[in-house]
């Protein structure tokens, strides 16, 4: 049942994603930024927390499950550093998984040769 509800939940916000890309005339970087900030944002008023209890995976890999690291981290960093925790707190708590895509995409480029579409 784990499975199904982390494809559900998974597939219902990859879908809303689709459909602002189809429907709408904003750029896929200001829809990636707007899903990233609704992350941060549903989890500082408390619905995101319960969507990943739900969801587990399927709402924690999108990208509103990284506003979600940035905004705990941060939570955290301000409540240890203070004010100069919103600085550190979300760099800090997602810096594995910006430094796997930053790997993943040298490791990609190198082994297949990225050019124009010409």
């Amino acid at each position: 049942m784990d499975y199904l509800r982390a494809f559900l939940c998974g597939g219902v916000l990859c879908a809303v994603g689709q459909v602002l890309i189809d429907r709408t005339r904003l750029t896929p970087a200001r829809i990636l930024t707007g899903c990233v900030v609704a992350g941060v944002a549903l989890t500082a008023i408390g619905l995101y927390d319960p969507l990943v209890e739900w969801g587990g995976a399927g709402a924690t890999v999108p990208l509103p499950g990284f506003g979600r690291v940035l905004a705990h981290g941060v939570e955290e960093a301000v409540a240890e550093q203070g004010w100069l925790g919103v600085l550190t707190g979300g760099l800090r708590a997602a810096s594995g998984g910006i430094s796997a895509a930053i790997v993943g995409a040298l490791l990609a480029a190198a082994l297949f040769r990225p050019g124009d579409k010409r």
